[in-house]
């Protein structure tokens, strides 16, 4: 921890020349976090002269120690900046920049305040650059956080879309699957099938695999898993798209399907599924 005392400079000075120091920290901006295109000027500047307004109060309080509660209004103003760039576009950099650039402006007029005395500036330097810099990796773990956290929730959401459940028939629904099986879109299989079956009271259900690559051991533990949970709600499952292959695999993994139907195609599992609802097609034989 800094034995070096907290500085004292920086709420005078902010008192003084807050309208110098917000136009020149708007110029530093310029060649770093200043992306005209994804936000207005008038909002950028909004933004930042709140921002001085805050360090000013906290720091006439509690100095440059960032941890302290009265640097909670500027804790979260930095949260809610890092969050809208991080949903806006702005890189990591970018939005970094937004602290940063100030160091230059506020030092300058730090050098100025304490001209001819060396000691008392570099002390008030310090403290300033230490101060900055923990505002600095603190908006920068926000982003990091808020980004992680966009990610995931898209992640879900593709998930979410590539997992349709299909109601072909009365009480039959189709569940075609494209890509790899794993754990957390296993998960949202069963939800969104088991959630299809109790809204369509739907007595089978289809899983076509026709467009997953490959099924190993991991995959067939999902889909049987998938199988039983649907089992539970009163389906009967069928299993679709089971190609040469992918039979072969199954059958030298040594991976039990006996007692789950599977057939090649949808439509052979459509007209099963049929059969087991006793819905019968007769031909319309035209008179002549």
């Amino acid at each position: 921890m800094s034995t070096l005392p907290q500085s004292l400079a920086i709420p005078g000075i902010l008192a003084r020349d807050e309208q110098m120091i917000l136009s020149d920290w708007l110029k530093e901006m310029s060649t770093g976090a200043r992306r005209a295109d994804l936000i207005k000027d008038n909002e950028l500047r909004a933004q930042c002269a709140q921002f001085l307004k805050l360090v000013r109060q906290a720091a006439q309080t509690a100095g440059s120690n960032f941890k302290a509660s009265v640097w909670d209004p500027v804790r979260e103003m930095l949260g809610d900046v890092s969050r809208n760039r991080a949903l806006q576009g702005f890189t990591p950099s970018e939005t970094a920049t937004f602290v940063f650039s100030l160091k230059r402006p506020l030092f300058n007029r730090i050098q100025e305040e304490y001209k001819g005395q060396p000691h008392a500036m570099a002390a008030e330097i310090w403290a300033a650059t230490e101060l900055l810099d923990e505002m600095g990796l603190y908006t920068t773990e926000v982003f990091q956080k808020s980004k992680e956290e966009l990610v995931r929730r898209q992640q879900e959401e593709l998930l979410e879309l590539s997992t349709p459940v299909v109601k072909l028939w009365d009480g039959v629904v189709a569940l075609p699957l494209i890509g790899t099986l794993d754990s957390a879109r296993t998960q949202v299989v069963m939800e969104s099938l088991l959630q299809a079956i109790v809204q369509t009271n739907s007595r089978v259900a289809i899983i076509d695999i026709t467009g997953v690559p490959t099924v190993d051991t991991v995959v067939a533990q999902h889909l049987l898993k998938t199988v039983t949970a649907a089992r539970l709600m009163g389906a009967d499952c069928i299993i679709s798209g089971v190609r040469p292959q992918i039979a072969q695999t199954i059958v030298h993994l040594g991976i039990n399907l006996l007692d789950v139907t599977t057939k090649a195609t949808l439509a052979a599992a459509f007209n099963v599924a049929l059969q087991r609802l006793g819905v019968q097609f007769v031909k319309d034989v035209p008179k002549g």
